[in-house]
């Protein structure tokens, strides 16, 4: 109980305080016994019953989490040595395995399945500490950019209801926003953890292409370019759970052995880093508010010690990543899917049924994805070889409204997938990248910006994303719900 820790107080007072705290600071507070694992775990319970039914965000709760957290508790109180994420709940988006919790991959296909073991990072989270509290939502099979799908509903922004929270990781984005969840996990090519951190105002990262094994995550389509990554309320919270996750796995011939050091130094002052940023680019257009906040962060870099340049990437104009992301998914991706969608017409969503229905890409076409991977991956080589870090959007518009059949922005229409264009990039590349809240629309509604360093450098993005994340702190505010 918690009185055996601290003086009681009401469960609402707690919860003002706890629900909008980070996993690093509640993990500490766990550990000097000033918080009680049960009622962390209840003052989440109730926030989810409470505001859950608002936002669609999770959709399976784990049986037994109450329990787990009782034994949590008894473990601090016979002082017992405790894991970096000890009692501390988490979320993980319902497309990685869980051992005795569904996982519907957001489809009427598998709205029964229950897995009979962990997906390598949840066997890790939990020897960590971490308490499983629920799976959030996703688009079918993750493969939309907005959460919704036939057997959950949509998911809804926090911020605006009327606004996409983003996807394919957007239920996590929304459950971490709003204070349901403190920590969670989703998996990203195209920008499926950036952009509903973006969107939701919250920290989401890409690790670079291999850190973090995909046991356990399917579909297992274009594992080349897929990424397993944390999202949490600050950059701290990220690397903690990334240092939890990362390693080798024999199951996964992507993941390989170095594991991100735990980031004891990221309050440590910034050393002079090259930084080169743009606002629009290629990626055009850009709406005024996004390419002004981006400036504002590249000020900041400078304000903190760091040589910051103005830059161009070259050619990128004439095939987009997203075009690639296209050909790759149209050809590659709808061959894997076909055997395990036959037979179940009647049961897919409108989004996947699309997806089956594209006109393939030729073979040269193909090819040409590949060889355009080939040169993103040349490009980024060339400009980490002059910079330390890129700075740019993480996404060219804020929340959109859902189901948006064309974006207007500043009075050009696009079509959906530009929200994209610019995350996608990186996931092509396996480059680290990660997005941090750091500023808001007109209309309220949250602005990320994105940094991204060159692969198997998460030390220096971690480190700078979290001085930028120092200099907008003390604007961070949370949705009124």
């Amino acid at each position: 109980m918690l009185s055996t820790l601290t003086p009681a107080r009401s469960r609402a007072e707690q919860a003002a305080t706890t629900c909008f705290t980070d996993a690093t600071e509640l993990a500490e507070r766990v550990r000097n016994r000033e918080l009680s694992p049960v009622e962390l775990m209840r003052v989440h319970l109730d926030r989810v019953e409470a505001i859950n039914p608002k936002l669609n965000a999770i959709v399976t709760l784990a049986d037994g989490c109450l329990e787990r957290a009782r034994q949590a508790e008894k473990a601090v109180m016979r002082g017992e040595l405790l894991g970096p994420l000890h009692g501390i709940p988490f979320t993980i988006k319902d497309v990685f395995d869980t051992r005795g919790v569904r996982t519907t991959r957001g489809s009427r296909i598998f709205k029964n399945r229950v897995p009979d073991q962990d997906a390598t990072l949840v066997k890790r989270l939990k020897k960590a500490g971490g308490i499983l509290l629920g799976k959030t939502n996703l688009p079918e099979f993750a493969l939309s950019a907005e959460t919704t799908n036939e057997l959950f509903g949509r998911t809804v922004n926090p911020w605006n209801p009327d606004r996409t929270c983003g996807g394919s990781t957007g239920g996590e984005a929304a459950a971490i926003a709003a204070g349901l969840s403190p920590l969670g996990v989703g998996s990203d090519l195209g920008g499926s953890n950036r952009l509903p951190a973006h969107y939701c105002g919250i920290v989401g990262l890409k690790p670079t292409h291999g850190r973090i094994p995909l046991t356990g995550h399917w579909p297992e389509l274009l594992a080349r370019f897929m990424h397993a990554g944390p999202l949490a309320r600050s950059v701290r919270d990220v690397a903690l759970a990334s240092s939890v996750m990362s390693g080798s796995d024999d199951q996964d011939p992507y993941a390989f052995r170095a594991t991100v050091p735990e980031m004891t130094n990221l309050q440590a002052p910034l050393p002079r880093l090259r930084v080169g940023w743009f606002a629009e680019g290629p990626f055009a257009p850009v709406e005024k508010s996004i390419r002004e906040t981006v400036a504002q962060a590249a000020s900041a870099l400078q304000e903190l010690g760091c040589r910051v340049d103005p830059v161009s990437l070259p050619d990128w104009e004439d095939y987009l990543p997203i075009d690639v992301c296209y050909h790759l998914l149209a050809g590659e991706g709808t061959q894997y899917l076909e055997p395990y969608l036959a037979g179940h017409d009647d049961q897919l969503s409108s989004s996947i049924a699309g997806l089956m229905q594209l006109p393939k890409p030729s073979l040269k076409q193909f090819v040409n994805a590949c060889d355009r991977c080939e040169q993103l991956r040349k490009d980024l080589a060339e400009f980490f070889a002059r910079f330390d870090l890129l700075l740019c959007p993480t996404a060219p518009l804020v929340a959109h409204s859902h189901d948006a059949e064309a974006l207007l922005i500043e009075g050009q229409e696009v079509s959906p997938s530009h929200a994209a264009t610019i995350t996608a990039s990186f996931g092509l590349t396996g480059s680290p990248a990660i997005s941090i809240p750091f500023g808001f629309s007109d209309d309220g509604l949250p602005i990320g910006v994105q940094l991204v360093a060159h692969r198997y450098d998460e030390a220096t993005l971690l480190h700078a994303a979290s001085a930028l994340e120092r200099v907008y702190q003390p604007e961070f505010r949370h949705p009124l719900l």
